[in-house]
């Protein structure tokens, strides 16, 4: 079973790195589109990476998440917009294992069914019954929902509260999952970077759906002692963030040892890959970057050999964690760095590092990788926060 998993994951791998030419040539469409052209969208489901991390009998392919990051990292390398939206493609079917039943088979009667969705509860749902039929009122905004304008179906986390407009105690965050037509998606994605994710906002304004649309928690559940679901839930939304940005890095050093062999700079007579002061900076910044992929991924699958007998360790979520925004920092020194020595070249669209310049600083901001995340940690390690449910 091992080998047909390896198997499996090194013929995904090799499907990402052959889309590279493809992405590379569509980037400027991908931009201006403002959202994957659904094509792209349609072909990126069809080869499985919207179903990476849930497993065969739920739908889904069932890689670890190391391999799940491989392969957002080497998108990365040819479009960080591609990559963004199969990691929240990705993460949001990581829902599939608290769907009840009929709900999920009736999604997988498109078995490359194209899902996105927006974990945080920024929406309420009220108890109401219709026709006999138990089931909720949905009001709500959700922000950033990258990967909208592709999907059958879309999600936002939801908090249920009575009659009167108050939570209701001791309820469960859920998520509810859309069809496209119930809910407003905004025209509101325009951006610096991560232009082609699509991350629109929408809107759901008084819409009823069943009960069986929301998804409540693993936990309880039979699907809870499968390896995936207990791998730390925060680290897997977080975890391909880390991997985009490596992998943007990464293009961004091999575009400069490239172009620089061709460039001979404004009032020079040799290239600009004989200057002495590039072969510092580019030697620095691999070892960087390297040093900082090794930590990401040695966190990784750590945390995912624990996972196969059981919870994670709070210093195991702690590293991982911390190992994430390490690896988004670390890229963003990198980027900014090869985007200047380049100069004026850098700032052309004929370079990717314009756009992996743009596009790192957009999804630095989110709050999976954000500063408060460090700040936990660094409580944790001081013995300040026993729990850091946060991590």
């Amino acid at each position: 079973m091992n080998a047909l998993l390896s198997n499996l994951e090194s013929d995904l791998l090799q499907s990402a790195r052959a889309l590279g030419p493809e992405l590379i040539r569509r980037g400027r469409e991908i931009d201006e589109t403002r959202h994957l052209p659904q094509d792209l969208a349609d072909n990126l489901a069809a080869l499985g990476f919207y179903r990476l991390v849930v497993p065969s009998d739920l739908g889904g392919l069932g890689v670890s998440p190391e391999s799940f990051c491989n392969i957002c990292e080497t998108l990365a390398m040819a479009n960080g917009s591609t990559a963004w939206c199969v990691f929240i493609g990705a993460t949001s079917q990581y829902l599939f294992g608290a769907l009840p039943e009929r709900q999920l088979a009736l999604m997988l009667q498109n078995p490359n069914v194209i899902t996105s969705g927006v974990f945080a509860d920024s929406g309420t749902a009220c108890a109401e019954t219709r026709n006999g039929v138990a089931g909720y009122l949905i009001e709500g905004h959700w922000r950033w929902g990258s990967g909208c304008r592709n999907a059958e179906w879309i999600s936002g986390g939801v908090h249920e509260i009575d009659e009167k407009g108050e939570r209701v105690a001791d309820s469960w965050v859920s998520r509810v999952f859309f069809k496209p037509e119930e809910i407003e998606i905004l025209d509101n994605w325009h951006v610096s970077g991560m232009r082609g994710s699509g991350s629109s906002d929408y809107v759901a304004d008084r819409v009823w759906v069943p009960a069986e649309r929301l998804s409540g928690n693993v936990e309880g559940t039979a699907q809870a002692e499968r390896p995936i679901y207990r791998f730390p839930k925060f680290a897997l939304l977080g975890i391909p963030i880390g991997a985009i940005c490596l992998g943007m890095a990464k293009a961004s050093l091999e575009e400069v040892i490239s172009a620089s062999k061709e460039k001979t700079p404004q009032g020079s007579r040799r290239p600009l890959a004989l200057r002495p002061s590039l072969h510092i900076e580019l030697a620095r910044s691999e070892a960087a970057l390297n040093a900082a992929r090794s930590w990401f991924y040695e966190s990784i699958r750590a945390g995912w050999q624990v996972a196969q007998t059981g919870p994670g360790s709070l210093e195991d979520r702690r590293n991982m964690r911390t190992a994430t925004v390490h690896a988004v920092n670390t890229a963003i020194s990198v980027i900014d760095q090869m985007y200047s020595v380049m100069g004026g070249s850098s700032v052309y669209e004929t370079s990717c590092l314009q756009r992996h310049f743009r596009d790192v600083h957009v999804a630095s901001q989110h709050m999976m990788v954000g500063e408060p995340v460090m700040e936990l940690a660094g409580r944790v390690m001081l013995g300040l926060d026993e729990d850091a449910l946060g991590l």
